[in-house]
């Protein structure tokens, strides 16, 4: 890298980590005050509870398409794109006086999901080689722990019932603040990629996606067992197969099947689907838990909003910035695989002692924080192991897909946890049972012990060999030095360079 862009260079990872920041945030920041929103706007659960259905649905249909778009047409116009779409959306939040407002606001507040895709892709693009690998685990393991500050802001902006459009001014104040430094830190470059946009693809996908993840979303309103639910599921599932057929059969898709077939990535998306589970069972969890009175329950700690979010859930997040600072020093020692499998170990611990042992507040607080480590730790993960399969010219398309594939999980987990919640109570009143906590947490549980699993079966440990001018085979943790020569991530004398620009990177097994 060039001395006059050492500056930049460094400016450029913390500005990433803070944008990022905004993603996780902005998923999060309204869940603990659905109900509170309701009340405050004088509408039924129903309603109210689009303002989440709303919000993945469009992260979902427009993920894909923005990371496509990132890789054809630059990174940089793309994100900062996104960027005003989100503070146009928080905005609108922060001035709406019905739901029907403030669901659009949400809707424009999804795309964010993007930016998660394209900061991946920007950091592949921009960083030297040796700080790569590292890079990107402090910036995915961001996206882990930024979820639970969103919560505990929350708490403190909106406890005792305070007006709830102070939560989207404070979205607002920091999309603003990451526009101007993304706008200052991200290099412009040439477009690089060829090709265009499948939109017939993703008029597809995005049919699919909605479908799917419509009856995960309202099916406990509708009916689990109702036919809209049963027909919606159904019919997403066959619009998706129809889509993968579809797509095979194009020059230049949305998504190259090989983002979805070939084995390590597949495992991957799988990984990042029963990760994206377990932060939300016990983002959710654990909030109505300590939040539940005891002398009503038997259980739970009668916590505040307030309460939930600074005793409980702040130490788990302080936990998962520790993680994500040093994610990057051990996926290099140890490889991606390595560290999401003993990252899975750390979850499954932190799942049983809450179903074990939650009576006393330091037992959950363990239990949170032991969560969490794993959630920064396992998001670090899952961007080199993409990174490894994928070239370089798909990096924003792929971990597009792996984004849908964390908000399925997360969508499910949600599912699972209001039909438990809602199906298992106290006779007699609307309290949750112990037992469905203790239900939904081993579930968190396997979910995580999936996580660690999972490569396994998909993923092996590779090594560098010697390999010929067009094709060299590389150890997944040394990536960033491979990427640093083929891909011209280097130096001045690489970059613009398009010979091998877009060559696919071959792993082999380990002899």
């Amino acid at each position: 890298m060039a001395a006059g862009s050492t500056t930049a260079a460094r400016a450029l990872l913390p500005v990433m980590c803070f944008v990022v920041m905004i993603v996780a945030v902005l998923q999060t920041l309204v869940v603990p005050i659905v109900g509170t929103i309701g009340a405050q706007l004088d509408v039924g659960p129903t309603a109210v509870g689009w303002l989440l259905t709303a919000n993945l649905l469009a992260a979902a249909t427009a993920t894909p398409v923005l990371g496509r778009l990132a890789d054809l047409r630059g990174k940089r116009p793309v994100l900062l794109g996104v960027l005003v779409v989100v503070l146009l959306g928080s905005l609108i939040g922060a001035l709406s006086t019905s739901v029907g407002v403030l669901i659009f606001a949400r809707v424009l507040q999804g795309v964010s999901f993007a930016l998660f895709p394209i900061g991946i892709a920007v950091l592949r693009d921009e960083l030297p080689a040796e700080k790569l690998t590292g890079a990107m685990g402090i910036f995915s393991g961001t996206l882990g722990f930024g979820g639970c500050f969103g919560i505990v802001l929350t708490g403190v902006l909106v406890s005792g019932g305070a007006d709830f459009h102070r939560i989207f001014w404070l979205s607002s104040a920091i999309t603003a603040a990451g526009l101007v430094l993304a706008w200052i830190a991200i290099p412009r470059r040439p477009r690089a990629g060829t090709g265009s946009i499948d939109w017939i693809g993703a008029a597809g996908l995005a049919a699919g996606l909605v479908l799917v993840l419509l009856p995960l979303a309202e099916g406990g309103t509708w009916g689990w067992t109702s036919p809209v639910t049963i027909v919606s599921g159904i019919a997403g599932v066959l619009v998706l197969i129809g889509w993968f057929l579809y797509e095979r059969r194009i020059t230049d898709p949305l998504v190259a099947p090989r983002l979805l077939t070939n084995p390590p990535v597949l495992v991957t998306h799988l990984s990042a689907l029963v990760v994206g589970m377990s932060m939300f069972v016990m983002f959710l969890g654990s909030s109505y838990f300590v939040q539940t009175p005891r002398a009503v329950a038997g259980y739970g700690f009668g916590a505040t909003v307030l309460e939930a979010s600074t005793v409980y859930l702040l130490p788990g997040a302080i936990s998962g910035v520790l993680a994500s600072i040093l994610s990057g020093k051990l996926i290099h020692r140890f490889g991606s695989r390595a560290v999401l499998i003993a990252a899975s170990v750390v979850g499954v611990s932190g799942f049983v002692v809450f179903v074990f042992a939650h009576d006393r507040t330091w037992e959950v607080i363990a239990a949170i924080l032991l969560v969490n480590t794993y959630i920064s730790l396992a998001y670090a993960s899952l961007p080199s192991l993409l990174v490894a399969e994928v070239r370089q010219d798909e990096t924003g398309v792929a971990n597009s897909i792996n984004s849908i594939a964390r908000s399925v999980g997360s969508s499910f987990a949600s599912a699972l946890l209001a039909t438990l919640l809602a199906g298992i109570t106290i006779d007699g009143t609307d309290v949750p049972t112990e037992s469905a906590y203790v239900i939904a947490f081993a579930v968190g549980a396997t979910a995580a012990a999936l996580a660690g699993l999972l490569p396994f079966f998909g993923i092996t440990r590779t090594t560098r060999t010697p390999s010929d001018e067009e094709e060299d085979e590389v150890h997944a943790t040394a990536l960033a030095a491979e990427w640093g020569t083929v891909g011209g991530l280097g130096g001045a004398n690489t970059r613009g360079s398009g010979e091998r620009a877009g060559q696919r990177v071959r792993l082999a097994p380990e002899s």
